[in-house]
């Protein structure tokens, strides 16, 4: 049974059925029990038609960044859980560090582009919740602050990697987050609910070295209120649980 639009709570160790709606499509085999077999993940199909985002995102960037890289990702994933899975049939962990690394590296590539073909939408993608508005004026001040401060962190990311709006159940809020590598510069138990990717084959192509002009237009694209519907199932999962510290 293949999964439709799981939520990465399921992944960050957060369950419940108001958490199952408006996720990423993350392309899962499940077992009897609801658990996930390990090497059996698929590429997800793009929301959209390749030439939807144009002209922020040309055919051929969705093409090559949907084809090549995500798919890169989902297949380094599979190996390596499979790699993982034979050391524990026969007991020979001396490679395990390669392959812990394989898999936090194509794992959080795999989730993070599924997020984030659901993070746009052609024609930009209307307003958020008035909840989520709520949370956003108070974690940023205002809409515009937080799109401001997700567009300057996206662009100041060194090398390559994302930046990252996410809900954190533990704080309450909304944070941004600049994720550089899949694995850097994150919070456990922060769960991203909106992506940009400023890996360099997310926009090169099209926009050369001009990494602001690619994330200014983006934000003209950022689907809101996929967004809000991520932040409802997650803060609502989370309204009436005892606030604990960690």
């Amino acid at each position: 049974m293949k999964s439709t639009r799981r939520d990465f709570l399921s992944f960050m160790g957060i369950t419940g059925t108001a958490v199952l709606a408006g996720f990423a499509n993350t392309g899962i085999a499940e077992t009897e029990s609801g658990g996930f077999r390990p090497g059996e993940h698929t590429l997800p199909e793009l929301p959209y038609p390749y030439d939807a985002l144009e002209p922020v995102l040309s055919t051929s960037i969705l093409e090559i960044h949907h084809d090549k890289h995500h798919a890169g990702y989902v297949k380094g994933l599979n190996r390596a859980e499979m790699k993982l899975a034979e050391m524990r049939e026969t007991g020979d962990y001396s490679m395990i560090t390669h392959w812990e690394r394989e898999l936090a590296f194509h794992g959080s590539g795999h989730y993070l582009h599924s997020l984030y073909w659901d993070s746009l939408s052609p024609g930009g993608g209307g307003e958020p919740s008035l909840n989520f508005l709520k949370a956003i004026n108070e974690s940023f001040g205002s809409m515009t602050h937080l799109q401001k401060q997700l567009a300057a962190a996206s662009g100041a990311v060194e090398a390559s990697g994302w930046g990252v709006l996410a809900y954190h159940p533990w704080m309450r809020r909304l944070v941004v987050l600049q994720d550089e590598k899949h694995q850097n510069l994150t919070i456990w138990g922060a769960a991203p609910i909106l992506v940009i990717d400023v890996w360099e084959h997310a926009y090169y192509l099209q926009y050369e070295n001009r990494r602001m002009e690619y994330i200014e237009n983006l934000m003209g694209i950022l689907d809101w209120e996929g967004a809000s519907k991520r932040y409802e199932a997650l803060s609502g999962s989370n309204r009436n649980r005892k606030r604990q510290s960690p």
